[in-house]
């Protein structure tokens, strides 16, 4: 066995140059490809900062990318469905640091620790019957 066979076997991916992630975060799923290139982010076919107006949506988003040094050797690709903007730029930080690892096992104590390969399990809790919302009451009336 040659190391290009053993290199095949280990990441099935990296034979396209092309990564793969999948991250989710309260009810967003995202699924990120990345691609050897110069950098460019598009996110469900617009460019990264249309989609993501604050500034702060994109630090959080873009994080893998900035603690590993890597953003401008890919061009990535990103399509995210349901919940907000917010939970949509966690969904992507997850894809992104899920992808990086794919492309560099090396990278994942990088991203162990700064808690980026950890999915946010924190959803919405659902309402109960008997009363409004999830945890309040009806008023109650004494007479």
């Amino acid at each position: 066995m040659t190391t290009t066979d053993t290199q095949t076997e280990t990441n099935p991916t990296s034979v396209t140059g092309e990564y793969q992630g999948t991250g989710r975060r309260k009810t967003s799923v995202a699924r990120v490809r990345l691609v050897s290139g110069g950098g460019k982010i598009t996110v469900n076919n617009r460019p990264f900062e249309s989609y993501f107006v604050t500034e702060n949506q994109r630090l959080l988003a873009s994080r893998p990318l900035a603690l590993t040094d890597t953003a401008a050797k890919f061009d990535v690709t990103i399509r995210v469905t349901g919940g907000g903007l917010s939970g949509q730029a966690g969904a992507i930080r997850h894809g992104l640091a899920r992808a990086l690892v794919t492309f560099d096992p090396a990278l994942r104590p990088v991203l162990k620790a700064d808690g980026l390969l950890t999915r946010d399990a924190r959803m919405k809790e659902r309402k109960k019957y008997g009363q409004p919302g999830a945890r309040k009451r009806f008023q109650y009336s004494k007479r």
